[in-house]
């Protein structure tokens, strides 16, 4: 009994909630004062998921737009005869007949806009409806990891869209983030912060101290609250593991600095994720930081790379899965006949592997050994200095390739490197066991990359990324890949 009572009071809730999105969107815009927006804003948010699920399927199908009234209008327009053809005379007759061409497609824009666009827009007037859009999109994206629902998806392309407007450049503003700035920020800064947590307040007044640099992006609708923030430590060399950057204590004066290093980039609105805020702050602050020490050419990061032990895993696992299909033995001679088969380690790193291994990990092959002992999330491998030497030169090989090669649509597989290639930086050094925590074992390895960021090269780099998928990188970083190439080239003469 009580449990039907429950049910029809959150139907009863939904159809209030659903009542009062449909005046936002129906009402004459000067009808519509923050009353009847706050009374959406409270009901959405008083709602379970599963019933802002229903809501936003609502909304993605019933205030879509108007296909038939498209089709009518691309009829009509295809009607006409194209301007200039024969058919038309001079004079005052070209412009009435240009009239209609202009009539018709005003209202096919017109028609051509979801009425959705309408709550949107209306939602945006309203003094807390920005940061309101960003728990909407939030749930959106939340519901589109079950399934992807077509009209779902165009929602949210076009939310997407308005709210990448609503935020340029012009629209935020830059804020150097110290320790004298309200409690209630710092507070934001610790809960927010993804790369590396911040574990009390003497790490944080470090990261906000001498040497170091915050700089967040705000939104005048979001106020107190960065959206997004990067933090910069001033450094006289490119680092290689987060350690120095974390706990280099105490830090070197700042006049002699040579290189800003890029090492914490975190964005707070899961609702904001596909617009790149990001690329416009690292401009920003590169500007703003020459312009306090003009003398630095050279802007660097140190950047995890979350995508590789989850590809390298996978990749290991599917080629043993290939050959044990096939139902050979894994000698050299029998790898040769598989079309599909790829051996990833070369002879020497595999017989590395075989001669460390000892009792952590087992395995008719070295790529069968190092899935053994990469799989098991205690890492026991890293405290093994004879599986450190094996396993190095054959993940970091790995781990050049996964960043150069390894593409999706023509893009970088790793989501950080994606973000840093297109922003205009390039590939310029992987570093060995640069980040021990659990974490960065867990994603990569230890491995951590620095990309480079010349302000000279910077559009010129993300161009040809964009355009071609073209990944600059240095000498060194390249040459792991060559050396692959140099051993299968001899391998098969």
């Amino acid at each position: 009994m009580e449990h039907g009572k429950e049910k029809l009071n959150h139907q009863r809730s939904f159809e209030v909630v659903r009542e009062s999105m449909h005046s936002v969107i129906s009402m004459n815009k000067t009808e519509v004062g923050d009353s009847v927006l706050n009374e959406f804003l409270e009901g959405y948010c008083s709602l379970s998921f599963e019933n802002r699920r229903k809501l936003l399927l609502t909304l993605a199908k019933e205030y879509d737009l108007n296909r038939a009234q498209v089709r009518e209008l691309i009829k009509q327009y295809l009607g006409l005869q194209p301007p200039g053809s024969e058919a038309q005379s001079g004079g005052v007759e070209d412009e009435g007949f240009l009239s209609t061409f202009y009539r018709i497609e005003r209202n096919l824009r017109h028609s051509l806009k979801p009425v959705y666009e309408t709550l949107f827009e209306r939602l945006n007037t309203h003094p807390e409806g920005l940061k309101f859009l960003t728990i909407i999109r939030a749930d959106i994206l939340s519901i589109l990891t079950e399934g992807n629902i077509a009209s779902l998806r165009a929602l949210d392309s076009y939310l997407k869209e308005k709210l990448t407007t609503w935020l340029s450049p012009a629209a935020l503003e830059l804020h150097q983030i110290t320790w004298d700035d309200p409690a209630s920020l710092l507070e934001k800064i610790v809960f927010y912060e993804a790369v590396h947590p911040i574990s009390n307040l003497i790490d944080l007044k470090r990261r906000l101290g001498v040497g170091r640099r915050c700089f967040g992006y705000f939104h005048s609708a979001i106020p107190r609250e960065p959206l997004i923030f990067i933090e910069v430590a001033l450094l006289k060399n490119i680092a290689e593991t987060i350690q120095e950057v974390l706990w280099d204590n105490p830090p070197i004066a700042e006049s002699e600095a040579t290189c800003p290093l890029f090492y914490s980039i975190s964005s707070t609105q899961p609702g904001l994720a596909g617009i790149n805020l990001g690329k416009f702050l690292i401009k920003r602050v590169i500007t703003l930081v020459k312009i306090d020490m003009p003398h630095i050419s050279v802007f660097a990061t140190l950047s995890p790379i979350p995508g590789f032990m989850q590809w390298l895993l996978s990749k290991l696992a599917s080629q043993l899965k290939l050959a044990k299909a096939e139902d050979i033995s894994l000698s050299s001679a029998d790898r040769s006949r598989l079309t599909f088969y790829e051996n990833i380690l070369e002879p020497e790193e595999e017989r590395a592997l075989i001669d460390s291994s000892g009792d952590l990990a087992s395995g008719k092959s070295g790529m069968e050994i190092m899935l053994n002992l990469l799989t098991p999330t205690t890492h026991e491998w890293s405290n093994s200095d004879k599986l450190l030497s094996a396993l190095k030169l054959p993940l970091m090989r790995l781990c050049a390739r996964y960043l150069l090669q390894e593409k999706k649509r023509g893009k970088a597989l790793d989501s950080v490197a994606n973000f840093h290639l297109q922003n205009g930086a390039m590939v310029q050094r992987i570093n060995w066991m640069a980040d021990q925590s659990e974490k960065g074992l867990k994603q990569s390895a230890g491995i951590m990359v620095n990309y480079v960021y010349r302000p000279e090269n910077i559009e010129e780099y993300a161009q040809s990324y964009f355009s071609k998928g073209h990944i600059h990188s240095s000498y060194d970083v390249k040459r792991y890949i060559q050396l692959a190439l140099e051993n299968e080239s001899k391998g098969s003469l």
